[in-house]
């Protein structure tokens, strides 16, 4: 019986961490104004036919604060990784010397700064709905588990004031990250 519960606390854990982590993801390629590499994951290239991330096809620096460089290691596909990029919704522009892709990130205006916070926080939002998605389920078995026995009263109380307590703190770290990524823009 309390075996069930555990497996419960465990699952509804692991979904909490699934949601913190993708916006985690999210965060990582949100433009802030600062050069930043992962901007690319998202970006493929036609490379022989195959749809191939950037990443697998090149070297990616930081060269200064603004400036990505991307050295591509097959030199004939310098065109193709260009273009994907210009295609791809970044915003940004690429620029070629024959062998290497610079990418200059221009400095962010206040208006475009608040539409970048206002994604930061549907995505925080998006993710406190996906972790209560997460408690209506695990609140559903528990409820199911007392409806058949398998819970008395105390032990379903008990196990309803621990799942909103890894619900909350895992909400708190949502916001807090958020947070964090706001100020992150807001910083000129």
């Amino acid at each position: 019986m309390n075996e069930m519960v555990d497996e419960i606390f465990s699952n509804c854990k692991a979904d909490l961490e699934k949601a913190y982590l993708h916006q985690q993801n999210e965060y990582l390629v949100i433009r802030a104004g600062r050069a930043n590499p992962h901007i690319l994951d998202r970006v493929m290239v036609e490379y022989y036919g195959v749809p191939t991330p950037i990443v697998q096809m090149a070297t990616i620096t930081v060269s200064e604060a603004r400036i990505l460089n991307i050295s591509v290691w097959d030199v004939s596909q310098i065109k193709n990784v260009e273009k994907a990029i210009s295609q791809s919704d970044i915003g940004i522009t690429p620029t070629d010397d024959g062998r290497t892709i610079r990418l200059v990130f221009p400095q962010l205006t206040e208006e475009r700064r608040k539409e970048i916070v206002k994604e930061v926080r549907k995505i925080c939002e998006e993710t406190k709905i996906a972790m209560r998605n997460v408690r209506r389920e695990s609140m559903d078995m528990l409820k199911d588990m007392k409806k058949d026995g398998e819970l008395s009263e105390d032990e379903f109380a008990t196990s309803e004031k621990e799942v909103q307590k890894l619900i909350d703190k895992y909400t708190g770290m949502a916001d807090d990250l958020a947070d964090k990524k706001e100020t992150e823009i807001m910083t000129v």
